[in-house]
């Protein structure tokens, strides 16, 4: 990235947010960020543990970005998609923020025209919920109690705490109610468009980054065929998953970051690998010789990796996993930036 620093997509953004976006952009060509989806919320068999983390149990350090997930919001519900109550929640984020760390939301938004999940796929729910659709008051009422929520997360000085808002992510997929199979180009673009308008214009939250992450794509034109704008995203990714073929990961990893460098740097936006992860991670020195010497070529902002359930689904190791080790080597190589490396930075622009 050249010396010069863009500004977030909102002008109106707090200064804190400013100071994080350019701390982001500063950083790139020191290490890439790490992040873990509900990592202080739960583990490999532990949960709602006070100063708990398997990646902090492995490193010694937690990560330096922390993945949450909105889902369930929509309905005032008091516990989120994997059952954390948000009040819980709302204490890590602040926690995380405190140290230094930076925070992600997702939204696995259950399918405003008929309340099932986000997985529902059997309508054409984009082009209902836009302005004109006959659910868009549904969808906006689901926009206000996310709003509410978000408007909750306060430093300890009262300022929002900045948030990296990666909604509709996997949106070149066909899983997901706002994916490809079930909308136009172009109502995508209208739902993102209203969606950031609406909470920045209308709910005043000017301290969210917008993430668009994208799943499987191979060319430019496929990454931006639904892209809203360069007004309406600050950072732009994909999230990418290791299964059974490493060769077959390695080699897509490859190509689509080498696609987004060149994407970012055109639209001045920052790059990201939004999701990633091995289930149970088997290789033991998949950290070090297969996730790493792809991330280390690009300009790649942040890595976040998903979710450990439980003994059956995990994406980190927890200590005595077969790739422990290996990953403490990940954490400890000075290409990747855990909190330890964040917290001295003061990211918000102000010391903690």
């Amino acid at each position: 990235m050249s010396a010069q620093l863009y500004n977030p997509s909102d002008k109106h953004a707090t200064a804190e947010t400013r100071a994080l976006y350019s701390s982001m952009q500063r950083l790139i060509g020191a290490g890439v960020i790490f992040g873990h989806h509900d990592d202080t919320a739960y583990g490999v068999e532990w949960k709602f543990d006070n100063d708990s983390s398997d990646v902090k149990n492995v490193t010694g350090t937690y990560p330096a970005m922390y993945g949450w997930d909105l889902a369930k919001i929509e309905h005032d519900s008091t516990k989120d998609i994997n059952r954390i109550p948000f009040d819980l929640q709302k204490k890590l984020v602040k926690e995380a923020y405190q140290r230094g760390g930076i925070n992600t939301f997702c939204w696995h938004m259950d399918n405003p025209t008929n309340g099932k999940s986000a997985w529902d796929t059997t309508r054409r729910t984009v082009a209902d919920i836009i302005p004109g659709g006959a659910f868009n008051g549904v969808y906006t009422d689901y926009l206000d109690r996310a709003a509410k929520y978000l408007a909750e997360l306060k430093g300890k000085d009262g300022e929002p705490i900045p948030i990296l808002f990666r909604p509709f992510h996997e949106l070149t997929g066909t899983w997901f109610w706002w994916c490809k199979n079930t909308s136009s180009p172009d109502e995508f673009k209208a739902l993102w468009q209203f969606t950031v308008d609406y909470l920045r214009n209308k709910k005043k939250l000017h301290n969210l980054l917008i993430v668009y992450s994208v799943a499987d794509f191979d060319s430019e034109a496929e990454f931006l065929e639904r892209y809203p704008g360069d007004n309406y995203a600050d950072i732009i990714g994909f999230d990418n998953y290791c299964r059974n073929s490493i060769p077959d990961f390695t080699n897509k990893l490859d190509k689509r970051l080498a696609l987004l460098d060149v994407i970012a740097a055109r639209h001045h936006k920052l790059a990201c690998l939004a999701e990633t992860g091995y289930l149970n991670i088997p290789q033991a020195d998949w950290w070090t010789k297969v996730l790493l010497p792809v991330l280390s070529k690009y300009k790649t902002s942040y890595v976040l990796a998903w979710r450990n359930a439980d003994t059956r689904q995990y994406f980190a190791p927890y200590p005595g996993q077969v790739s422990a080790d290996d990953f403490k080597k990940f954490a400890q190589s000075g290409q990747t930036i855990f909190q330890n490396r964040l917290t001295p930075l003061s990211v918000y622009g102000k010391p903690l």
